[in-house]
């Protein structure tokens, strides 16, 4: 990779990025000069494929579990395709600069793996309409857009089923990165979980209004602590909660990948992503002209989402009744939110015999009974 291309995505992310493979070609042009390079996908010519990543590789979260999944997917598909990532990109205007680079330099699939990309990937979908672009947790189909998530719910569910089990003040401490319905839900998911072992249990939330921020995750984690919190959970990307957990002689959960290796006193396991099939699976119908775009929704059964190994610091029936629980959502017998359910305000929301539909937990901005505080206004 020569030195213009580095300085082309370095100064579109305006952050640092990496590169899996070298961009072939010398003429280099700036911004306003640059034409598009894609061409169609010949045989034996290798698909490439462009990452937009909100978060650094190396941040053993969210970033870090899509990279893992890229990863997954070279080594399965080998030389069938040819990567590219931008790493640190700005939910705004950084992502659409980088985003129709990507395209332009004829990446014929683009993931876009933050759902701040939402409106840049649909407004830059519509210059390309040749390239195949999915965006991850994000709710706006197009002609060539896709989207997919995974069911985040069904392991936070498990892992409120183990915190109402585990804790002793029934305090336990949420720290949430922005006030969206896939937080809110994982909020409520959670909750429900932890209510169905604890009753009395209760959780607070402290917002971080980012996805990585260690040092402001850490300070809510504290102030969790101060309130009485002693088991920690997340839906934020970084282990600041579970270091400091360990530091404090308490648990917490991990969030995106298993973070057992930053406390493994504390960790008591971790909801984590696994993106990898996914991703395969996308590149294969793309070489293949069979891609569509759609909702992808995949729970545990699909295997998108789990829970890491258990801490055998949780009791053995602890252990059988969250693994009994995790074959019911593998065999679609079980919903984190089966009705009946309350809001914090005790109005039923959903029904008993009732579940909470897709549509109503991607508009999701109401607290389940358990909750503490309110719901603060999102930048999004």
């Amino acid at each position: 990779m020569d030195r213009r291309n580095f300085l082309k995505y370095a100064t579109l992310a305006g952050s640092s990025f990496a590169l899996t493979s070298c961009i072939q070609g010398k003429n280099s042009k700036s911004q306003s000069e640059v034409v598009p390079t894609a061409s169609p996908v010949v045989v034996n010519e290798p698909l490439k494929i462009g990452f937009v990543y909100v978060g650094h590789v190396g941040d053993f979260g969210w970033t870090y579990s899509h990279d893992l999944g890229r990863r997954e997917m070279e080594a399965d598909l080998q030389d069938k395709v040819k990567t590219t990532f931008v790493e640190n990109v700005n939910e705004g205007a950084d992502a659409e600069r980088v985003i129709r680079q990507l395209a332009l330099d004829g990446n014929k699939l683009i993931f876009t793996t933050s759902f701040g990309y939402m409106n840049s990937t649909i407004k830059v979908a519509k210059d390309f309409p040749s390239v195949a672009f999915e965006h991850c947790t994000g709710y706006k189909l197009a002609a060539n857009v896709g989207t997919y998530s995974g069911r985040f719910e069904e392991p936070h569910y498990l892992t409120g089923l183990i915190a109402g089990k585990m804790t002793k003040s029934n305090v336990i401490g949420f720290i949430g990165a922005h006030p969206i319905p896939e937080v809110i839900r994982g909020i409520g998911a959670f909750t429900q979980g932890l209510r169905t072992t604890n009753p009395q249990a209760k959780v607070r939330v402290m917002w971080v209004q980012n996805w990585y921020e260690p040092a402001k995750e850490r300070e809510a984690a504290q102030a969790l602590i101060n309130l009485g919190a002693d088991v920690l959970t997340q839906h934020t990307d970084s282990a600041a909660a579970i270091q400091l957990a360990a530091e404090k002689g308490i648990y917490a959960f991990g969030y995106n990948t298993d973070m057992s290796k930053f406390g493994t006193q504390a960790h008591l396991t971790s909801a984590i992503n696994k993106w990898g099939k996914f991703y395969i699976d996308t590149a294969l119908a793309v070489m293949h002209n069979t891609w569509k775009p759609q909702e992808i929704w995949h729970g545990i059964g699909q295997g998108m989402v789990d829970i890491s190994l258990m801490n055998p610091v949780i009791p053995s029936d602890v252990q059988q009744f969250v693994n009994g629980k995790r074959e019911q959502f593998i065999q679609g017998t079980a919903h984190p939110f089966d009705g009946p359910v309350k809001d914090q305000k005790g109005v039923v929301r959903i029904p008993k015999g009732k579940v909470l539909d897709n549509k109503a937990q991607l508009e999701m901005d109401w607290y389940v009974e358990g909750i503490e505080g309110s719901i603060p206004k999102s930048k999004f």
